[in-house]
């Protein structure tokens, strides 16, 4: 086979940039911040569009000034959320509506128009869809407002002609010049608006891979989160991913630049640049460093004993129950042993309990832990009328209480990528894989 030519690796390049671009951020506009790499994918749209759809299903729209990606949902609990950039902080129920309601005015409001304005185009959305928004007098409720329009003039919905969105939040309320992007505020939901009945509705018909079944919903699934174990898998997602987990592993590095790490109890897309991801761990800050040293102290207590693939004799274990109060007795101990010589944040210090709420936050969008109750192999979560069964029967790996016997909703399930930050490793030699060993036998995580 001749090798690529120099025009061939440039040309594979090229588009792999765009399409990292897009997958880490699916709304690009000409003049925003990646504008550099803006015309690659202009230059690159129509091959770019086919791929989207043909691997993952979901649609490209590339204008003269933006392109959007239009990606589905995953499901509950699966979204990736919207935080306030200056502290963090995830946006509120309240902050989200402010941003649906004033998204919903934007979309016939004049090229220009002023702050108090669109408040109070606003407010009057809200009162025609019945819905009950608080005092925008408050402070608070002022902050919270900012917070949603700041963020449409990140997307480019809006520009700051004369003056900021932030004036909002001032005392008396400031006044700011806005110029509007009707076409930018068009497509800033993805979601199927027309045809849901209600927000969950919206969630449920957003997660259907539609036509793509099992093939689709599995390669979203590696490409949008950080891990995927083998129970987040109906049975016929799990078997289509065994059969062809090493073609698809080739396919992700060629088209995203990806490196699959494929496990007994499960797969990650591995991005060894580090671009691709909103989630950090190893991580600065108090909540990150916590995170990772607890990580360790349980996979050190809660590490099981002939853990592995079933074929070669090992149990499969994809995760295992935390012990009632482990959690809060590890958390004092770290703060005793590093909290007070590591500067950690003095508000974690002082309430412990929701330091720990931020610590098993940051490890469950990790997919490190996860709150005990029903995993998509027992039909959580399905769309209606979604295929779950193998066509002909075929056997595949059963998970069927691969998280621990007994594990009662409310408590807390270690699972296996964590191991992956353990201090120390266990290294098992086997001596009996054969040939014929298919490759879901991999050692464990």
């Amino acid at each position: 086979m001749p090798l690529p030519s120099a025009h061939d690796v440039a040309l594979a390049a090229e588009r792999r940039t765009a399409a990292r671009l897009l997958l880490a951020h699916p709304l690009v506009t000409s003049a925003g911040p990646h504008s550099d790499v803006f015309p690659l994918i202009r230059r690159h749209a129509d091959w770019l569009a086919q791929r989207f759809q043909q691997v993952f299903g979901y649609r490209l729209l590339v204008e003269a000034s933006y392109a959007r990606l239009f990606k589905a949902g995953l499901g509950t609990g699966s979204g990736h959320r919207l935080e306030r950039p200056s502290t963090g902080t995830p946006f509120s129920p309240r902050t989200y509506a402010y941003l649906a309601l004033a998204l919903s005015v934007l979309v016939t409001a004049p090229e220009q128009l002023l702050l108090s304005q669109l408040v109070a185009d606003l407010r009057a959305a809200a009162f025609d869809a019945g819905i009950e928004i608080a005092d925008t007098g408050r402070q608070a409720e002022r902050r919270t407002l900012a917070a949603a329009l700041r963020q449409l003039v990140d997307w480019g919905v809006l520009t700051e002609t004369e003056g900021q969105v932030a004036a909002i939040a001032e005392e008396r309320g400031g006044e700011a010049l806005l110029t509007v992007d009707r076409e930018i505020a068009r497509v800033v939901v993805a979601g199927p608006l027309a045809q849901s009945r209600n927000g969950a509705d919206l969630v449920r018909r957003a997660a259907d891979p539609g036509f793509g079944g099992p093939r689709t919903y599995v390669r979203r699934r590696l490409v949008e989160t950080p891990v995927v174990h083998l129970d987040d898998l109906t049975d016929t997602e799990r078997e289509w991913l065994r059969t062809r987990q090493r073609r698809e592993a080739q396919a992700f590095s060629e088209l995203l630049g990806l490196e699959a790490e494929i496990r007994a109890e499960g797969i990650a897309l591995i991005d060894t640049e580090g671009e691709l991801t909103d989630l950090h761990l190893p991580g600065t800050g108090t909540v990150a460093q916590a995170a990772l040293l607890l990580l360790e102290r349980l996979v050190d207590r809660l590490r099981p004993e002939e853990a592995g693939h079933p074929a070669v004799g090992g149990r499969l274990f994809i995760g295992v129950p935390v012990p009632d109060g482990l959690l809060p007795e590890l958390l004092d101990d770290l703060i005793e042993e590093y909290g007070r010589r590591s500067s950690w944040q003095r508000g974690h210090l002082e309430d412990r309990d929701g330091f720990l709420a931020a610590v098993l936050d940051l490890l469950v969008r990790m997919r490190l832990m996860a709150p005990a109750g029903p995993v998509r192999a027992e039909g959580h979560g399905l769309p209606e009328g979604y295929e779950q069964a193998v066509a002909d029967g075929r056997s595949v790996t059963d998970v069927s209480q691969a998280r621990g016997q007994g594990s009662a909703d409310g408590g807390w399930i270690l699972l296996a990528a964590a191991a992956r930050y353990a201090t120390t490793v266990a290294v098992k030699h086997r001596t009996d894989r054969s040939p014929a060993d298919d490759d879901s036998k991999e050692p464990s995580l």
